[in-house]
Formats: structure tokens, sequence, C-alpha cells
């Protein structure tokens, strides 16, 4: 049976495809959207529609762009309206996407869109390893500084629960290499018994197949210099699609990027981390200790 086809990553696919016809013309964005022969093409739409967060309104863009950018195989016009055809629906996170965090709704599609993810945070435990008491706990702590109300903590708790449903789910699960410090794990949210539950959840989610979970010891004896202090995530995508690059930023924004550049160094710094971690056996043995090393 064929995957059923996901929004975003036609959506990415659509965009990838528009700005290497472009390029291949010699047009630059300001250049598509002064345009007369494109209509309503202003320069953020196309930018946005580049980065695949946002899909044409129609067939009929979708062809006057290909036509400025003097693609006329009527085979290839085809296939991209197909494309943008199955771009068009909307997914499980759209109704929250207006109250996300900016640039958040870019990586959830680009993360949804993953088949395989490689993960570093240094002080708490990994968003798509969360329970959702662990999370909750987090929220609350942050809820005095943040201003959040109850209802966006609910909100932010679905779409968190949701993002982790990519790594059981029966097509194509996703496939998930990370690396915590020990900090991390260490760092006490909530009560004894959200700790605990948070440990038989990692242990649960290291057992599976699509997972490896290793710990950075908080004084490694193999790593060269010091552990990043921010988290980050490597994204890849199938079909010649960019791999990019997510952190999180001070200001509660998330900023990601398919720079070769950028993610080379975030690359070479997960491969660092690995290096220098616990080997993915150990994790179970180290996760009971932990358990069993909660204060009283």
């Amino acid at each position: 049976m064929a995957a059923k086809p996901r929004p975003t990553v036609r959506r990415i696919e659509l965009g990838h495809e528009l700005r290497q016809l472009r390029e291949q013309a010699k047009l630059t964005l300001e250049q598509v959207s002064d345009s007369d022969r494109v209509k309503g093409m202003y320069f953020a739409k196309l930018q946005k529609v580049e980065k695949g967060t946002q899909t044409l309104r129609s067939a009929q863009e979708l062809k006057d762009l290909l036509s400025l950018y003097g693609v006329d195989d009527e085979d290839q016009v085809e296939q991209l309206l197909r494309i943008q055809r199955e771009g068009a629906s909307q997914d499980w996170w759209s109704p929250y996407e207006s109250k996300m965090p900016s640039g958040m709704p870019r990586f959830v599609g680009i993360e949804a869109a993953s088949y395989e993810t490689w993960a570093f945070h240094p002080t708490l435990v990994l968003g798509l390893f969360q329970t959702e008491g662990y999370a909750r706990a987090l929220h609350v702590l942050a809820q005095p500084v943040e201003e959040t109300t109850s209802e966006a903590i609910d909100r932010n708790i679905k779409v968190r629960m949701g993002r982790k449903e990519a790594i059981s789910r029966s097509d194509e699960p996703l496939v998930l290499r990370a690396v915590l410090w020990e900090p991390a794990l260490r760092n006490l949210i909530g009560d004894r018994q959200t700790m605990r539950e948070q440990y038989d959840e990692l242990a649960r989610l290291a057992a599976l197949p699509n997972v490896q979970l290793q710990i950075l010891p908080i004084l490694p004896a193999k790593f060269r210099g010091n552990p990043p202090t921010h988290n980050f995530q490597v994204l890849h995508l199938r079909d010649g699609l960019p791999t990019s690059v997510q952190v999180d930023t001070p200001w509660s924004t998330t900023a990601v990027s398919d720079k070769p550049r950028e993610v080379g160094k975030f690359t070479r710094n997960f491969n660092s981390l690995t290096a220098a971690a616990l080997p993915p056996e150990d994790t179970p043995g180290f996760l009971q200790d932990l358990s069993r090393e909660i204060p009283t």
C-alpha cells in the first residue's frame, strides 16, 4: 500500500522545485513579484511558497509562474500541479498554527516531513520524548515568566504530543537519533512521580528499533571542547530535498536553516556528541540509576 501523501512534504517539494526553476530562469524574487505576467505574487508570498510554508491558491497561479520560468513541458507542468493539489490540504497542526511562536510552523512542517532526525538537548528532555506530565510541568514552571494562559498550555501540549506520534506511527515511523546531556536528565521537572514516569518513557522509546538514545555524561572522556549550550535538531528529508537544522532562540522563537554551511556545522557537532556519549546499550541502566537517585 502506498504511503499517504503528507501535505507538508508536498509543499516543501513544490517550493524546492519552484526555487530551482526560478534560479534556472535567472530571476530574483523581486523580479518575479514585479512581473505583470503573475498576479498577486508579492515578495513575501513567493518567499513562503519557496520555503514550503504556504501553498499557492490556485492552479492558475502555478501555471503563471511556470510560464514565466519558461516551463512548457506538459508532463512536468502536470506533475507540479499534482504536487500542488496534494499540498493544498491541511496538516493536523493547522488549527494551532496562528498561535505558534515565530518559526514554529515551518519547523513542525519540516519535522513531520523528515524520515530521520538527529537531536541534542543539554538542559531538558527532548520534546519528542516528553510525557504529557513532564511537558505540563515545564509549561507551569514557565507560566509566570511567559504569562501564558491555561488554554495556551493545553494547546502547546497537544501539539507536542502530536509531534511525538511520529516516532511510533505504523506508516514509516521517524528514525530518531538523540543525545541528551546528563544535566537534562538530572534537572527535576515536576514531582518525583513525574520524573519516574519520564525515565520509564525514555527507556520504552529507546527500545524501539527506530530510536537510538545516548547519554552524554557530565564529564565525557572523549569529547574535545565544550558541549553545546543550546539544543538543536538536524532534519533529513527524502527525494533530494535539502537537509535542515533547527535551533531554539532565547526569544522563544524557532530558527530553521537549510544552508549547507549551517547544516554541515551541526552535523559535525552531532557526530562529535555521539562519539563522546555512552553507547546506546548503557541507556536503560543509566535511567534506572537516575530513577533510584531522585531525592525525596
